[in-house]
């Protein structure tokens, strides 16, 4: 039929129907990870032919500098026998496979690895697979973090907590109103807001949030990830590396966004078919993390970070090995990592590392 709606949308529009007004956090779930119908569950979303690039896919000298913090952060811990190398939400494995290839520079670590990836997408979990196979590692994957044996551990999420399901409140009058997805009279899927306020929230939020104006929208996310990171390098060993665009400290404003073939879309069009973000509260993240334990440092803006870790020292290495044709991509590859303006990373994305307390300051983020 040509007006029949395409699965997921069909069924957001019923579960609507039956039980009411959806939280914009259910709605992103469904989007990004329903099992038959979820945007990461049945695509490869990365690189010029997917939706967007993520900077292990811009260019080596990333996951290779990360592959070096990670080696110094084992050597801070000790040099450990057995160290859990944990990414969430590995995309292709490329990071993964720049980690590894730079960690045999220093001795023993690669041998102390043990790689575990957390991944729900069966289609990305594949090409991970594919990715890594050359490298000759024992990789296991989860479906979560709290899945991953415990024990000293180096946990990397790039580009991973803008897509955990976020919630939106918009304030009124009377208080705090959660948004919610909802059907308008001509049953097409709209954003509202529920009439009774949330009164608890406001007493949760930070002053500066408290007194935001009328019309202003907050968003938050579930602390759970974020404490259970904590947990980990705070009761176990180890440090956590978080990568992200976002904002420093807690603040009001809309950032729900979609994207599909690298462009802004309309994240209510066409469930499952673009991918659903929502800027970081690195704020946030760390507040949790800390309450259980963890040394927080940062964030910084990402340019400083990779600056400080010697991205400009590896890029003039392999400008001096690469073809003249190639030298002036490794200088469009600096200026897109650690840039600011349009389409640059540098300040949009932050660093935010968590570590356990006994480890001293973290590579990267001396004063």
């Amino acid at each position: 039929m040509a007006n029949e709606l395409p699965p997921l949308e069909a069924e957001i529009r019923r579960m609507i129907s039956i039980a009411g007004p959806m939280p914009i956090a259910q709605y992103m779930a469904a989007c990004l990870s329903h099992p038959n119908h979820g945007y990461y569950m049945t695509r490869d979303p990365l690189g010029a032919a997917g939706d967007f690039v993520t900077a292990p896919e811009i260019s080596q000298m990333f996951g290779e500098l990360i592959g070096l913090w990670a080696a110094a952060v084992w050597r801070q811990m000790g040099s450990p026998e057995s160290i859990r190398l944990i990414e969430l939400g590995p995309g292709r494995g490329t990071m993964m496979a720049d980690t590894l290839r730079a960690a045999t520079v220093v001795p023993g670590f690669r041998s102390a690895i043990a790689v575990h990836l957390v991944e729900v997408s069966p289609a990305l979990q594949a090409l991970q697979q594919q990715t890594l196979e050359p490298f000759g590692v024992s990789a296991l994957w989860h479906e979560g973090l709290e899945e991953v044996p415990l024990g000293p551990a180096i946990i990397l999420a790039n580009e991973f907590f803008d897509a955990l399901p976020v919630h939106q409140a918009i304030k009124e009058e009377d208080g705090w109103h959660e948004r919610v997805v909802m059907l308008d009279g001509d049953g097409n899927i709209v954003l509202g807001a529920l009439l009774s306020p949330l009164p608890h929230l406001d007493k949760l939020l930070p002053q500066r949030v408290r007194e935001a104006p009328p019309g202003s929208i907050f968003e938050w996310r579930t602390d759970s990830l974020a404490l259970e990171i904590g947990r980990r390098v705070a009761r176990h060993g180890g440090a956590a590396l978080v990568i992200d665009y976002g904002h420093i400290e807690s603040e009001v404003g809309d950032t729900l966004q979609a994207v599909g073939e690298h462009a802004y879309a309309n994240p209510l069009a066409t469930p499952g078919q673009f991918d659903i973000t929502a800027h970081v509260d690195f704020q946030s993240i760390a507040q949790a993390a800390e309450s259980i334990g963890a040394r927080v440092h940062g964030p910084l803006p990402q340019g400083d970070f990779l600056r400080r870790l010697g991205i400009e020292t590896r890029a003039a290495t392999l400008k001096a090995k690469a073809p003249p044709a190639k030298v002036s991509d490794i200088d469009s590859q600096i200026e897109r990592l650690t840039g600011t303006g349009a389409r640059r990373m540098g300040t949009l994305f932050k660093v935010l590392g968590l570590a356990d307390p006994k480890l001293g300051v973290l590579p990267g983020f001396e004063p």
